[in-house]
C-alpha cells in the first residue's frame, strides 16, 4: 500500500499493477474503491497502472472538511499525485464519475496531461443521459432471462418507489453487456470498501461544469449501458476539441469487463499514437 498526502494532509492512497509508463486510473462512483478497475482489459501488461484512491474512498482517509471532496477541488490530489510520482505530464485515465475529476484537472494543468481517457464518463446539466435512449436500450435486452425482474424493478422507481439496494440490485443487469457470472461477481464484491453515505452530495456540490481542454482525448461508451447510455460520452467528446469518441456495441458501463480485449487494445492504440 502507497500513501501521499493531499495539499491539505489527508492520506490517499494508489497501488500499482504492472511496469512502464505511468497510467493514473481515476475511479467512479462517486466514491468507489479503485480496485473495482482491476487491469482495465490487461492494460497492466504495457503500463504500470496506477489506480488511485480519492479522498474519502477505497482506502484513503476521509477528510476533516466534505467540501475538498467535490469533484473540482479534487483536481488538486491529482497534482499532488503526479508530483509524488515524479513525471512532467500524465496519461490519465477515468470512470463514469471520476471523468468530471479527470476533465478538470486537465483544464486547470494542461501541461501536465499527457493524454486523457474518459471511460462512460458521466455528464450533469446538458450532457446528462438521455431517458429516451436509456429507455431504448433496456427495452432492447426483452429477450434475457433475468429482463422481467430488472424491469419490474424499474417500473417501480419509474412509479416513485424509494430507491432501495434491493431494487438497484435487482436493475443492475442492465447496466452489463452480458449478465454472466463474472459481471456478477464485479457488481456485487463484498470485498471493496463501500462508498461513504454523504460522499455522492459532497463530490458534486459546487464544482460548475466540465471545460474544453486541448490535450488529447479518448471517450469509451458501451452501446449496452442501460445506466446512462452513450448521449452523455457523445456530448463530452463533442465538448473537447482534440477528441474521439469509440463506442463499443456489445458493452455497458463497464467496458473492460465486457469487452476487454477491444476495450485493452482500443486504449493501448490511443496511448501509443501519442
Amino acid at each position: 500500500m502507497t500513501i501521499f498526502r493531499g495539499p491539505d494532509g489527508t492520506a490517499l492512497h494508489y497501488d500499482r499493477l504492472g511496469d512502464g509508463a505511468p497510467l493514473v486510473a481515476v475511479p467512479g462512483g462517486p466514491g468507489m474503491d479503485a480496485r473495482y478497475l482491476g487491469t482495465l482489459g490487461g492494460l497492466d501488461a504495457h503500463r504500470r497502472l496506477v489506480r488511485f484512491d480519492p479522498r474519502g474512498c477505497g482506502r484513503s482517509a476521509a477528510p476533516a472538511d466534505r467540501a475538498s471532496c467535490a469533484f473540482g477541488a479534487q483536481a488538486a490530489d491529482v497534482e499532488a499525485l503526479r508530483e509524488h510520482l515524479g513525471v512532467a505530464r500524465l496519461d490519465l485515465l477515468a470512470h463514469s464519475a471520476g471523468s468530471l475529476t479527470a476533465q478538470r484537472y486537465a483544464a486547470e494543468f494542461p501541461h501536465r496531461v499527457r493524454s486523457l481517457t474518459l471511460v462512460a464518463p458521466v455528464g450533469r446539466a446538458a450532457r446528462e443521459p438521455d431517458p429516451a435512449e436509456i429507455a431504448a436500450v433496456r427495452a432492447a435486452r426483452a429477450a434475457e432471462p433475468w429482463y422481467r425482474d430488472a424491469a419490474g424493478a424499474d417500473a417501480l422507481l419509474a412509479d416513485g418507489a424509494e430507491s432501495t439496494p434491493e431494487l438497484v440490485r435487482r436493475i443492475t443487469p442492465f447496466f452489463w453487456g452480458g449478465w454472466n457470472e463474472q459481471a456478477r461477481a464485479e457488481a456485487f464484491n463484498p470485498g471493496l470498501v463501500p462508498a461513504a453515505p454523504w460522499m455522492r452530495e459532497a463530490f458534486y456540490a459546487g464544482s460548475g461544469e466540465a471545460r474544453p481542454v486541448s490535450v488529447p482525448v479518448l471517450v469509451v461508451a458501451g452501446g449496452l449501458d442501460g445506466m446512462i447510455g452513450t448521449a452523455p460520452a457523445r456530448l463530452v467528446a463533442a465538448l473537447h476539441p482534440n477528441a474521439r469518441l469509440a463506442v463499443l456495441p456489445g458493452a455497458g458501463h463497464r467496458p473492460w469487463v465486457d469487452a476487454p480485449v477491444e476495450f485493452g487494445s482500443l486504449v493501448r492504440e490511443f496511448l501509443d499514437g501519442m
